[in-house]
């Protein structure tokens, strides 16, 4: 994922950094496509919740606008959404968050043929021309700001575990970004580094095994909040006290109240919400409502999480 644009916030990138082309004109109508997954785990449940508080805002402050929400449990049920978006709903504007890269990539590049404004979030195309725009966290700082704020807790020197995600370019991303920064702290020794899929269940059988095998560890990055409930699940059951810190990521609800109550391990947590979804619906919205365009790529900054700046990261009413 190439990162081409990084802005402060959403509100900076809608004031400054939209373009003059496109199909719309500024008196048209805008009917807006939302494809994204199902709400089957914390994350896209956080996504679904999101995109539907962007329509409720935008149709209330828009009246030119209508925004309708397709959840898929599945890349052929996403694929046929597409389509009906186009045929049946007649959508000039769709944001998508594909339910996987290589399967959407084609079925997006046929409604952007049919002269459908498009914008893809998070999960890239295989084939970027399919999109006219990217909207994305920040996977470079997700990895990062972890390696940091451990670095400098630690003092420059530890022993570390550490779960990744799936299999997958944006896990790669994060993980190269951790070590790139740890391999100037030649006295942080990280101990294994196993994947636990995003789920707090595999992460609390890996962390049982590193519990098991390791008799020090200082602190551990989970890269991920649901993982770090397993992990934390995981040191409480075996009754070590030697670990100081659990670093997850994502900033889900649950952690970023941990950090505001300053839970004995959750001192910080980095930020890469579904907000996005948000964001990306209302830059591209009001774009096509203005007859603009979006750059070819957005990212949106992940942000380091502590207990100075919580309260403006913790959304009560999301399921995430």
């Amino acid at each position: 994922m190439k990162q081409v644009i990084r802005a402060i916030g959403a509100g900076m990138l809608a004031l400054g950094i939209l373009g003059t082309a496109g199909a719309a004109r500024a008196d048209d109508k805008v009917t807006l496509g939302v494809a994204i997954p199902t709400a089957d785990h914390g994350f896209t449940g956080g996504i679904v919740w999101w995109a539907n508080k962007a329509k409720a805002d935008l149709e209330k402050a828009h009246p030119d606008l209508k925004v309708i929400v397709k959840t898929a449990a599945n890349a052929p049920e996403q694929a046929n959404q597409l389509q009906d978006l186009v045929t049946v709903n007649k959508i000039n504007a769709l944001v998508i968050f594909p339910y996987e890269s290589a399967s959407l990539t084609q079925p997006v590049a046929q409604v952007k043929k049919k002269g459908v404004y498009v914008t893809v979030v998070d999960r890239g195309l295989t084939d970027t021309s399919a999109q006219d725009a990217y909207v994305a966290g920040d996977n470079t700082a997700f990895g990062k700001i972890p390696a940091e704020y451990l670095a400098k807790a630690l003092d420059g020197k530890g022993n570390i575990v550490a779960l990744r995600g799936i299999p997958t370019t944006l896990d790669n991303e994060r993980w190269s970004a951790f070590t790139g920064v740890l391999k100037n702290y030649p006295e942080i020794k990280i101990l294994d580094a196993k994947y636990a899929n995003w789920n707090r269940d595999d992460a609390f059988k890996v962390m049982q095994d590193y519990l098991t095998r390791f008799k020090h560890i200082d602190a551990v990055w989970a890269a991920d909040d649901d993982m770090a409930v397993g992990v934390i699940k995981a040191i409480d059951q075996a009754k070590r006290n030697d670990i100081k810190i659990v670093f997850g990521g994502a900033g889900s609800k649950g952690m970023v109240k941990n950090v505001m109550d300053g839970a004995p391990m959750i001192k910080a947590d980095v930020s890469y919400s579904p907000k996005f979804i948000y964001d990306a619906i209302k830059l591209t919205a009001e774009a096509r409502l203005k007859g603009e365009k979006l750059p070819a790529t957005t990212i949106i900054p992940s942000v380091l999480i502590t207990k100075e700046n919580a309260q403006q990261f913790y959304f009560p009413d999301s399921p995430f």
